[in-house]
């Protein structure tokens, strides 16, 4: 988990996001999945109710190594194209840059919250809170229906390594949020 320190004024986010990674592998495949957080000044996580999910994260995106290949030419920087028309397998040990869609959302963070990503390698999950809340045979911990948890995919050996984020001078990984500036008649900034 990265954060952010918290805000000095509040923060409107309008959009689609992506996160740029280096990451290596201890086995030829790795599942990232990437969660946008927002905590509020205890430190609590913000959890919103969405058309599929009664308590979700602020965003997520999820992405298979294997098919990190981009299009140039359909892909926009707060959008990477994913076709996923090829699997190219990781080297063991090897760093490769990854680009993670993330799907749109849209917030404005009060002063004294703070930001957070995440990046797992299972699907994000909230402790139960209160009522408990059911669809398509399982309770909804914040992924809504989407779990990649389909049996003789994520249960083989690849998916028992270790990944690795990597960050040096020239690998920087960031996270690329939609900020939308303050309108003038909300003062200076």
């Amino acid at each position: 988990m990265f954060r952010t320190q918290p805000l000095p004024k509040q923060l409107e986010i309008a959009g689609p996001a992506a996160l740029k990674l280096f990451a290596s592998s201890t086995t030829d495949d790795a599942d990232l999945f990437v969660t946008v957080h927002l905590f509020d000044p205890d430190g609590d996580e913000v959890l919103f109710t969405t058309a599929r999910e009664p308590r979700a994260p602020l965003a997520q995106g999820w992405l298979r190594m294997s098919h990190r290949a981009v299009d140039p030419h359909r892909s926009l920087p707060y959008r990477p194209w994913h076709p996923h028309d090829r699997v190219e397998l990781l080297e063991p040990g090897q760093t490769y840059e990854v680009d993670v869609e993330i799907w749109p959302t849209s917030i404005i963070a009060p002063a004294g919250y703070s930001l957070g990503v995440s990046v797992r390698g299972v699907d994000y999950v909230h402790a139960p809170l209160g009522e408990r809340y059911f669809a398509h045979g399982r309770e909804l911990l914040g992924g809504g229906p989407y779990w990649h948890e389909r049996p003789g995919d994520r249960d083989r050996p690849a998916f028992d390594g270790t990944t690795t984020l990597v960050t040096e001078p020239d690998r920087r990984p960031y996270l690329l949020l939609p900020i939308i500036p303050p309108s003038r008649s909300e003062g200076p900034e």
